[in-house]
């Protein structure tokens, strides 16, 4: 008898479908309900009418309030002995298919899958074109798919393929249901998309998961025709070329810049445009990121080799330039670009042409060439680290070089050819200046549009990835911002680098070598633009070149001993305050303070100052009246009022409470520091950035005189901001270092 019957995971109450408290009304109600709504996916009668019988079955025990009280009491006995399993019924096995359906109409079809699998397997396995058979295998497509559904409704993505995966395998052995295969093989491929971001989701860790993930990604791009989605119609995963769009932003943040560039890379070998942009900019965030220069290189090689029709490339070439510590030719990019609006916007930039060049660069790489990788932090774009590394140092070393021996002992063969930096790769044919080798126009670019709203996601469909290239620069109109500080450390480049970067030691403000009024020296790989007079007088120029060429060495020498000088000067490291510096590296010469003898005292009152556009000279003297009036109030332990002479309240307020703190512990500070010199990094009508320069020491006494603490002499670069008040300018805020 035992060996007839088969076990279901499934009690009276689920197989009806009726709560443990339901009234005998419920049950009967319940039952004409199921019989009335049986299922009409297409199976045999003879089974239907078996599921009839159970549900009865169920039907009569529940309704008798003394075997109900039985079972009720025999599932309470079950589910102490057996916490952790669950009650079921045995039916007979001619009964076996009509239950299995009963337990996938309750809503477990993982469990009728696995069970309706068993079965079907050798050696119970029913007989060959039987109705027993044909009603196992719908069962199977069935519960199959409502299986996968529940897991990927909880987000069981692979373990939805799986379930598919195994149906489809079951059916195709069966030859059975050719039409339900389709649907589940529709399925699968509909999952392709969940799948890829639930594997390359995971964490690095899991390299297995992660390199399947990157495998079917780059199988279904394939088989979509690239990311243009050439051959989309083929495809059944349901996924237009806009939502695929949208679905490829989403995924790209998972992926590290690495496996990017290598996507990009093998897509673009298969013809795809979209890929080879996406490339230039995966090989840019990549250098930037990982200190490699030779990465930057290679994209803007890349970038000059690709076409795209109405994309204004100057502005990105203009920005590699930068990176790669060319200056002259990342100024001519930008300022050779065809954009209206990007040459008004460096017009009214409140600094000169390389604070601009800076401030774009740094927005670029911040907006759209860091975002979207896993490993890149797209928040932190510091330009003064990047020109500080040495790796970059020393490539930015390698390219002078081989430009200055391009320059000495140039190709005879190649003079009539144009010069190979201003050939833009294949782009249109450009206007040619008669030497050839300066585009004079760059024909009818179209502007890109700056509107940030929603109604890019819509634009992006249908439009390949449009939405992935940027525009460059359209939103820097309305998100323009602040000069950021040009630190020492851009300084220690090359000497030729040098000279590009930084002339503040020829003049207080930071000038290109294209504003020394040497039109006819260039340095960088810029060609001259007089060919005739060239011709006529190429003696007079040789010796005024090398005339000029030894000006500039001359200067060049000096200003890098100045800053040698300077960078063993403030080798010590500061801390994140004005007021205190720690202890300079031991040098043979440490450098010695320039003190003040008679500094001001706080009684005295300053007038304002009040000129819409003070010199240097007078924000020099603002600023060392600031510092006279603190180190007289913090030493002297007198009233602070001429400080709101030259300081807002905030600052004036930060004085009184340091004043206090030494009070209370019985101290006075003794601060000695003096201006060096300062630099004019923004101004507007109402905001001065000044970057300053300071020797500075302080002591603190206790009331004996004694030395409790001291910071010995040093160099401390400072940033002022002034704010203009009206009645005059004062200082708002400073950050040391």
């Amino acid at each position: 008898m035992n060996a007839t019957l088969v076990e279901l995971p499934i009690d009276h109450f689920r197989l009806l479908g009726v709560s443990p408290s339901a009234e005998t009304e419920s049950v009967l109600r319940t039952l004409q309900l199921r019989l009335d709504r049986c299922p009409d996916q297409g199976f045999t009668h003879e089974v239907l009418m078996q599921r009839a019988e159970l549900l009865r079955l169920s039907a009569d025990l529940l309704s008798d309030a003394s075997r109900r009280q039985d079972y009720e009491s025999t599932l309470l006995q079950l589910g102490r002995d057996h916490p952790e399993e669950t009650a079921g019924l045995e039916l007979a096995s001619s009964r076996e298919v009509a239950g299995l359906m009963l337990l996938w109409e309750a809503h477990a079809p993982h469990e009728t899958f696995q069970l309706t699998r068993q079965v079907l397997q050798p050696p119970q396995a029913p007989v060959l074109g039987s109705g027993r058979e044909s009603d196992l295998a719908l069962l199977a497509a069935l519960s199959c798919r409502d299986a996968a559904r529940q897991d990927q409704d909880q987000r069981r993505y692979e373990s939805a393929a799986g379930l598919l995966t195994e149906g489809l395998q079951l059916l195709q052995r069966m030859g059975k249901l050719p039409d339900y295969r389709q649907r589940l093989e529709t399925d699968l491929e509909q999952l392709t998309p969940y799948r890829i971001l639930d594997l390359l989701s995971r964490d690095l860790a899991e390299q297995s998961a992660r390199q399947d993930g990157l495998v079917m990604l780059e199988t279904f791009v394939q088989k979509r025709g690239g990311l243009e989605g050439e051959a989309a119609e083929l495809t059944t995963a349901g996924m237009d070329q806009g939502s695929f769009e949208l679905f490829f932003q989403q995924i790209r943040r998972f992926l590290t810049v690495q496996e990017q560039v290598d996507l990009y890379g093998r897509w673009e070998r298969f013809g795809s445009s979209d890929a080879s942009f996406l490339s230039v900019m995966a090989l840019v965030a990549a250098g930037f990121s990982q200190r490699k220069p030779e990465r930057v290189q290679d994209a803007r090689s890349k970038l000059q080799s690709l076409v795209f029709v109405g994309l204004d490339l100057n502005p990105l070439l203009g920005c590699m330039d930068l990176l790669l510590g060319d200056v002259d030719r990342a100024l001519e990019h930008v300022h050779a670009s065809p954009d209206a609006e990007l040459q008004e916007w460096l017009a009214n930039h409140p600094s000169d042409d390389l604070a601009a060049l800076f401030d774009y660069c740094r927005t670029w790489l911040g907006r759209d060439v860091l975002p979207g990788y896993r490993d890149v932090d797209a928040q932190v774009v510091d330009l003064e680290a990047w020109f500080a590394d040495r790796d970059v140092q020393a490539y930015v070393e390698s390219l002078e070089r081989k430009e200055g021996r391009s320059l000495l002992t140039p190709d005879p063969s190649a003079k009539s050819a144009p010069d190979k930096d201003w050939s833009f790769g294949n782009l249109p044919p450009l206007g040619l200046d008669p030497e050839g080798s300066m585009p004079l126009s760059f024909g009818d670019g179209e502007a890109f549009s700056d509107d940030s709203s929603d109604s890019a996601v819509d634009e992006a469909r249908g439009s390949g990835l449009s939405s992935f290239i940027p525009a460059a620069w359209t939103n820097l109109k309305s998100r323009r911002p602040s000069l950021s500080r040009l630190s020492e450390s851009r300084r220690k480049l090359s000497s030729r680098t040098l000279s590009r970067l930084s002339r503040s030691r020829l003049s207080m403000s930071r000038l290109s070598l294209s504003r020394l009024s040497l039109p006819q020296l260039s340095l960088s790989r810029l060609s001259m633009n007089s060919p005739s007079l060239r011709q006529n007088r190429r003696a007079l120029w040789i010796g005024s070149g090398v005339v000029l060429v030894v000006v500039v060495v001359v200067f060049s020498l000096v200003g890098l001993r100045r800053e040698a000088q300077q960078e063993i000067a403030t080798t010590a490291p500061t801390k994140p305050t004005e007021d205190a510096l720690p202890i300079a590296d031991d040098v043979s010469s440490p450098p010695k303070a320039t003190l003040k003898e008679e500094p001001l005292r706080s009684s005295e009152r300053i007038a304002p100052l009040a000129v819409a556009k003070p010199s240097e000279v007078q924000l020099q003297a603002l600023l060392q009246a600031w510092l006279d009036l603190k180190a007289t109030a913090l030493l002297q332990k007198g009233g602070t009022e001429s400080l709101a002479d030259v300081a807002r309240p905030v600052l004036v307020g930060r004085v009184r409470d340091q004043q206090a703190a030494l009070l209370q512990d019985g101290l006075v500070q003794n601060i000695q520091a003096s201006i060096t010199s300062i630099q004019t990094v923004s101004s507007t009508p109402s905001r001065i950035e000044i970057r300053a320069q300071l020797t500075y020491r302080d002591q603190t006494l206790n009331e004996q005189g004694e030395v409790v603490a001291e910071t010995p002499a040093g160099n401390l670069p400072v940033t002022y901001i002034l704010g203009r008040d009206p009645d005059g300018w004062r200082l708002q805020a400073y950050i040391p270092g």
